[in-house]
């Protein structure tokens, strides 16, 4: 996950800019409305320079160490916009897509990988008591569907689909499809049919794709 990463935001925003299969190309113009315009795209660029500089502050020194200060307060007002908490410390793979404006929060300790799609009101969090205190690990093209909850120590594997509302409480291995309080395995469809875009114009290689 980490090779790369100061390439991520660029696959963020193809996911913005390209998101379903031989999209059709676009204008600077279109491209600078698309970021002025979506809430999302300010809280990963915020997230992706933030992450940056923490990754690199001691390899790098003085101009990580300068920016942090100031990428902190301007995570506040990106949080405060757009309802969506993203920590620097999380470790998320390239493009990431989340879907709506508002209320999503995500743990200081979450890793999530690549291709993954968040929606509104989903929560990623620790659970545990005292010093117990675990969150998941999240694999790749990973679908989060509104108002879905997943706490504690467990693993979501590559190519799930979690439903609408779910609370993920257990491990949920390679393409299984989970709905309900607490979530249930229903059927392994994977996340296939919901998380589609232009995957040859993001460069993707075939084993790349496959997540």
């Amino acid at each position: 996950m980490d090779k790369g990463r100061e390439q991520y935001l660029k696959y963020d925003l193809y996911r913005y800019f390209y998101d379903e299969e031989d999209s059709p190309d676009i204008s600077l113009i279109k491209k600078i409305k698309i970021i002025l315009l979506t809430q999302a795209i300010w809280t990963l660029i915020v997230y992706r320079a933030g992450f940056w500089c923490v990754r690199n502050r001691e390899r790098y020194g003085g101009l990580p160490k300068l920016a942090l200060p100031f990428l902190t307060i301007l995570q506040k007002f990106a949080e405060v916009a757009t309802g969506m908490e993203v920590p620097f410390t999380a470790r998320i793979g390239r493009g990431l897509y989340i879907g709506h404006f508002g209320q999503v929060i995500l743990s200081t300790r979450t890793v999530m990988g690549e291709f993954c799609n968040i929606s509104q009101g989903v929560t990623i969090g620790q659970a545990g008591r005292g010093g117990e205190q675990h969150t998941p690990v999240i694999g790749n093209r990973v679908y989060i569907a509104p108002g879905a909850k997943i706490f504690g120590k467990l693993n979501i594997g590559n190519n799930v689909a979690i439903g609408a509302n779910a609370v993920v409480t257990k491990d949920l291995p390679d393409n299984a499809v989970a709905v309900g309080i607490p979530a249930k395995i229903i059927h392994y469809g994977s996340s296939r049919d919901f998380i589609v875009f232009d995957e040859k114009r993001m460069g993707l290689r075939d084993s790349d794709a496959a997540g």
